[in-house]
């Protein structure tokens, strides 16, 4: 295997791995057992902003590498979908979210709606960008095993 691919599988690994331990294992797990769900969100706000900037960057050298090996095909859209969906909720919909803390969010209070459907958002595109990582990982990058079997026919 060449030296190229492994290092895509790691990044991936450890870009998708990250994004489906963080938003499916261990945030709903603080929430499950911490008593102080500012606390639990917090930790978890913390854990989602962390895996944000490993996406950009395991992303980013991962489309760069799909381009330059392969160039402008599904899998380097799928990556540029991704990395748009984590720019769009770090850069854009968390700092809202945060301005919206900062008013307080009480009960039936107008910043609490609008903190609700932010965060519904959010919530939406981390799933999106979950999925298409794992479409990712079952079919890897690289169509080099696709293009082997065709040459060998």
């Amino acid at each position: 295997m060449h030296f190229t691919m492994v290092g895509e599988r790691i990044l991936l690994t450890l870009w998708v791995g990250g994004l489906w331990a963080i938003g499916y294992i261990a945030a709903p797990t603080l929430f499950a057992n911490l008593n102080d769900r500012q606390l639990a969100g917090a930790l978890a706000g913390q854990m989602f902003h962390t895996i944000s900037y490993i996406g950009l960057v395991c992303g980013g050298l991962l489309l760069a590498s799909v381009l330059k090996r392969a160039g402008l095909q599904w899998r380097a859209w799928v990556l540029i979908i991704m990395l748009v969906l984590v720019a769009t909720g770090e850069f854009v919909l968390q700092p809202m979210m945060e301005s919206l803390k900062l008013q307080g969010l009480i009960e039936g209070g107008e910043a609490k709606k609008q903190f609700g459907m932010l965060h519904g958002i959010a919530s939406i595109i981390y799933l999106m960008e979950s999925l298409l990582g794992l479409a990712l990982v079952a079919t890897g990058l690289s169509a080099a095993g696709v293009e082997k079997k065709i040459q060998a026919n």
